[in-house]
């Protein structure tokens, strides 16, 4: 519908050339912005105060001569004004605001889909989380919104590869490794002295427990350090299978697995290290090696390779990231904790040494979840020792809930997630409010089967007959979903979708309260069930989106 106005705008200044009322055929970008006030119109133009310098006219005089080219419209708007310095003001009629109606149907689950991203390779990186764990509640957030962020990308046109970072090397796996060998001799009897630093949670008395029954013989046979790294290899195994099912039941699913261990095994630490050096971006100091941050925007260097031999992690996620370019992505999205924003700056400095634009790289930052009790902070049980697991809340309050809570929210900003709210099925419950709105439609639609009254199809209603405000408001907030898409797609922001399903949901339930959908009035009825199935196919594509379900009862 915009490309229509904008097209209309364009031949109404070319027919002003043509009359010689406008000089000059190089016309500015049209854009229409959706005026503050409704009495303002639908869509607003500012092209006139655009043109006045250059035309050594006043806008409005411009605007009024734009606008009697623009006409009728053939039935686009019902009607244009001059506003203000010169702005052209545009109420498009009720009936192009049904023809949206139309356009849903038409496209069914392809409607909010659009090729904003142009099959551009974007990858984004989430999650990835120590495997020397259960996720908890921070995981799942960033879980729910890098999986949100893949699909809003992947629907505005984006490649979209969804990427799970495993660090499997350094001191923490090695510390898993000792603690569940510990474990494992304590459960064969033996007094040991625990690493005051290990992991204590019960899940790593369960791996020992487990490793005990399949190796234990072959175990006890061992040297204890490589006993300690048999237990560190089979522990990142588990942890990793144990992750893999949360996310699973989380509705959550990766392309890639990418092992720290690996960028080791086939040397691409190396090799990157010997690419910055060659750039002359490293320097050595005080036995170790640096990269130079600072002349990138850092605060300071950065140590790559410490004064004893040993890698930093620094440089790992250097070549990790280096790497991530070299496959071909043009955008890298990374989904870390709040608590990671200082290094953020020596990873975008990496970045502009190597010559890449520090904009490839792109960081949501997710900020701490508070967990809620009927408005009171609460402490579950604690299976994995030290924090509320994933698993935990999802157990509680199902996949839906916990996802939409996720989501509800920018990924910067704190989020308090209420356990009963989240199980409450009445309107105070956001996702049950939105899901019931679908579940409501599906409902009409059974009752109309029974009634022997089939689904019009395209072009089988009179819009004529839909002549309440609210079914025009419904019309108009279905025009906006697609361009709520590619917002949350263009800026990284999938919190979009939720604050829309909630205002969709709210309009509709409004509407199915005050008014009858079927009636003994067949075409007024036939119109308005063509209208809550164009809004039940938004409600499905956008919960879906966001990996939620559209149930069809509730």
């Amino acid at each position: 519908m915009k490309e229509r106005l904008k097209q209309s705008l364009r031949e109404a200044l070319q027919a002003c050339y043509r009359q010689g009322i406008l000089h000059s055929e190089e016309f500015p970008d049209l854009d229409l912005e959706v005026p503050a006030h409704a009495d303002h119109g639908d869509f607003a133009s500012n092209a006139a105060m655009l043109l006045a310098r250059a035309e050594k006219k006043a806008p409005r005089q411009i605007a009024a001569a734009i606008v009697t080219a623009l006409g009728d419209g053939g039935g686009l708007w019902s009607r244009l004004e001059v506003a203000g310095p010169g702005f052209i003001n545009f109420f498009l009629s009720n009936r192009c605001w049904y023809g949206v109606l139309d356009e849903v149907v038409r496209r069914g689950a392809d409607y909010g889909r659009s090729h904003l991203g142009a099959g551009r390779k974007v990858q984004v990186e989430f999650v990835s989380a120590n495997p020397t764990g259960p996720l908890h509640i921070g995981h799942g957030r960033g879980a729910a919104i890098g999986d949100a962020v893949a699909a809003v990308l992947d629907a505005a046109g984006y490649q979209v590869q969804r990427e799970y970072y495993i660090n499997d090397a350094g001191n923490q796996v090695a510390l898993l490794g000792r603690s569940i060998w510990m474990r494992l001799r304590e459960l064969r009897g033996e007094a040991v002295v625990f690493p005051e630093d290990g992991y204590r949670g019960d899940y790593v008395r369960e791996i020992a427990r487990t490793l005990l029954a399949e190796r234990g013989p072959q175990l006890a046979a061992l040297p204890e350090e490589q006993a300690v790294a048999s237990c560190s290899d089979y522990g990142i195994s588990a942890m990793r299978a144990w992750i893999e099912r949360d996310l699973q039941e989380f509705g959550v699913r990766f392309d890639n697995w990418y092992s720290e261990r690996s960028l080791y095994q086939r040397h691409l630490v190396e090799k990157e290290l010997a690419e910055l050096k060659a750039r002359g971006l490293t320097y050595e100091q005080d036995g170790a090696l640096w990269l130079r941050t600072t002349s990138y925007g850092d605060d300071k260097d950065r140590v790559l390779i410490k004064a004893d031999g040993s890698p930093t992690y620094f440089a790992s996620d250097v070549a990790y990231h280096m790497e991530k370019f070299e496959r071909g992505f043009e955008t890298v999205i990374d989904v870390w904790g709040a608590d990671h924003h200082g290094y953020i700056p020596r990873m975008k400095a990496m970045l502009a040494g190597l010559g890449h634009p520090p904009e490839d790289l792109q960081v949501l930052l997710i900020q701490m979840v508070n967990l809620l009790r009927e408005g009171q902070p609460v402490a579950m049980g604690k299976r994995s020792g030290e924090f509320v697991t994933l698993r935990d809340v999802i157990d509680e309050v199902g996949k839906d809930a916990c996802r939409f809570f996720f989501l509800m929210r920018r990924s910067d900003s704190q989020l308090d997630f209420d356990l009963e709210l989240a199980k409450k099925q009445g309107t105070e419950n956001p996702v049950y409010y939105v899901q019931y709105a679908h579940a409501r439609v599906c409902s009409i639609n059974r009752n109309a089967a029974e009634q022997e009254m089939s689904l019009p199809g395209l072009g089988e209603v009179d819009f004529d007959r839909l002549i309440l405000d609210e079914e025009l408001a419904l019309a108009k907030l279905l025009f906006r979903y697609p361009e709520t898409v590619t917002s949350a797609a263009r800026l990284l922001e999938p919190h979009r979708i939720t604050f829309y399903l909630q205002e969709l949901a709210a309009l509709f339930h409004s509407y199915y309260n005050r008014h009858r959908v079927l009636s003994e009035d067949l075409e007024t009825s036939r119109a308005r069930l063509y209208l809550v199935n164009a809004v039940r196919i938004v409600f499905q594509n956008a919960l879906l989106l966001l990996g939620l379900s559209a149930p069809e009862q509730m």
